[in-house]
């Protein structure tokens, strides 16, 4: 699944079709942990060369179990796929998203003079800090930084060719550049992060949350993990509006269950959008136990309805 713009989230989807033959190997056994190997080995290679993180990595082992110091060719080929579709499972549950920077998105700005002419023209005024038409060009470099993965352009660290190809474009050094100046240097060193890129992209993992409705389905699916929430749900009724009372226990428990928390803009839209969608008339004192169970699993199945079509991005910061 793609947020586009050069980012991807990685949610699993990526390795329905993915190479699950065993190497020729003859009448040879493999070990549990040679197939663990070839298993991340091939999931690397669909994605885009991460290495899994470890979160996603433990919890797929956890849900394989790898008996035994030798497996057979049927029983390895039978743990690599249990393993490659746990490693699937883990990530619906934790996706990562990564940035793609392969020079794509910086070429749709320098293909369009006039998107380019007001990005430079944007970045010189907000480097012109003193705004007296001059800045040094060495404040090329801070341009970059402005600029950052959402514009297409990697971090210093992931870019060591970076200051060779500042140096070689000449944006370096105290001289002082106008804005005309300014947009030439770096529209040329941008050309050249572009090519860069396009000979061996580079990928950013970005420290976010993705909430997709996975969490919540699981509890649909288990008939006791839903009626622990209804019990406790009742146990908070204190003849309250029926409404209002599912809808505090879900803003003050939901992120356990896989809701987003509420400080984040658009949890408040999606909790507003859902209980407006579930306007029951009945009070709590009308509801049986039945009756609720019922009611919260139309509210949960609304919220995985609208978090699968529109996930929520919850930034966890540095």
């Amino acid at each position: 699944m793609s947020t586009g713009g050069g980012f991807a989230v990685i949610d699993g989807a990526q390795l329905g079709d993915i190479d699950l033959s065993l190497p020729d190997q003859g009448a040879q056994a493999l070990t549990g942990a040679q197939v663990i190997e070839l298993a991340e080995s091939r999931v690397s290679d669909r994605l885009y060369g991460l290495a899994l993180p470890e979160t996603v990595r433990s919890g797929a082992l956890g849900r394989v179990g790898f008996q035994g110091a030798e497996l057979d060719g049927d029983q390895a080929a039978e743990r690599l796929n249990e393993y490659v579709a746990a490693i699937a499972d883990a990530l619906k549950d934790d996706p990562i998203v990564v940035s793609i920077l392969d020079g794509s998105a910086l070429r749709l700005y320098l293909e369009d003079e006039d998107d380019f002419a007001m990005l430079a023209e944007n970045l010189f005024t907000e480097l012109d800090a003193e705004d007296t038409g001059k800045i040094k060009k060495s404040e090329i470099r801070r341009a970059l930084d402005h600029m950052g993965v959402d514009m297409g352009v990697p971090p210093p660290s992931e870019l060591p060719l970076l200051s060779d190809i500042l140096k070689k474009h000449g944006a370096e050094g105290e001289e002082e550049v106008g804005q005309a100046q300014f947009a030439e240097v770096l529209q040329s060193v941008l050309h050249e992060v572009a090519d860069t890129l396009a000979e061996k992209r580079i990928i950013v993992t970005h420290n976010v949350k993705v909430v997709n409705g996975f969490k919540i389905r699981k509890i649909l699916g288990d008939e006791k993990q839903l009626t622990h929430v209804v019990e406790k749900i009742l146990e908070e009724n204190h003849e309250q509006n029926s409404i209002e009372t599912v809808r505090k226990y879900l803003e003050k428990n939901g992120t356990d269950m896989g809701l987003p928390p509420l400080d984040v803009e658009e949890a408040v839209a999606l909790y507003n959008a859902v209980f407006y969608s579930a306007a029951f008339n009945k009070s709590v004192l009308e509801w049986s136990k039945d009756e609720t169970r019922e009611i919260v699993k139309e509210i949960l199945e609304k919220f995985a309805e609208q978090l699968e079509s529109d996930p929520v991005f919850v930034d966890l910061g540095n």
